[in-house]
Order: structure tokens, then sequence, then C-alpha cells
């Protein structure tokens, strides 16, 4: 098992096919970083549309902690806590 504390990944409607229709995942993690990877471990399909080959967070998403953006927090190494919601969201555009 992963260290760390109980959190929820929503999951938007477009991304949900690669987490089994799951529109939130619970796992355990200390930061969003290992958030991520326990992503990459449980639903690989999932990871590589939300991170690069590199494991970036892709240009078109964004992660917020609970109504954080994770960037005007510590990024990736924000930390998160007990009952978190760690929200993927895709950028929109058009016009």
């Amino acid at each position: 098992m992963v260290r760390g504390t109980a959190i929820t990944v929503l999951v938007p409607g477009p991304l949900r096919g690669y987490c089994d229709g799951a529109s939130g995942v619970s796992i355990s993690a200390a930061s969003v970083r290992a958030a991520l990877e326990e992503l990459e471990r449980n639903y690989p399909s999932l990871y590589r549309n939300v991170c690069d080959e590199t494991g970036a967070v892709r240009r078109h998403i964004n992660i917020f902690v609970n109504t954080l953006h994770m960037r005007d927090c510590a990024g990736l190494d924000t930390a998160l806590a007990a009952g978190d919601e760690v929200i993927i969201l895709p950028a929109v555009s058009g016009g």
C-alpha cells in the first residue's frame, strides 16, 4: 500500500473511459506527485492522458487541490491531507 492519506481524484467526463467510467477514484497519497504516481500504477491510460512521457502534467490539463490550482501551491509537491480532492480539469477553448 502507498503511504499517504486517503484522497479522492475527481475525473472529468471525457477521461472517465480510462478509469472504468468512474467519476472519482479513491487513493492514498501524500502529495500531488504521489497521487499521479498512484494513477500511473492503477490507471495507466488515464495517467498518459494527464501527464506526458517526462511525467509533467500536460499543458492543456489543470490540477486543483480542492479549490486551489497546484501551480499556486507547491506544484507537484503540494501536500495532501485526508479528505482532499484532487481535481483533473482539462482546459476548454473555442471561439
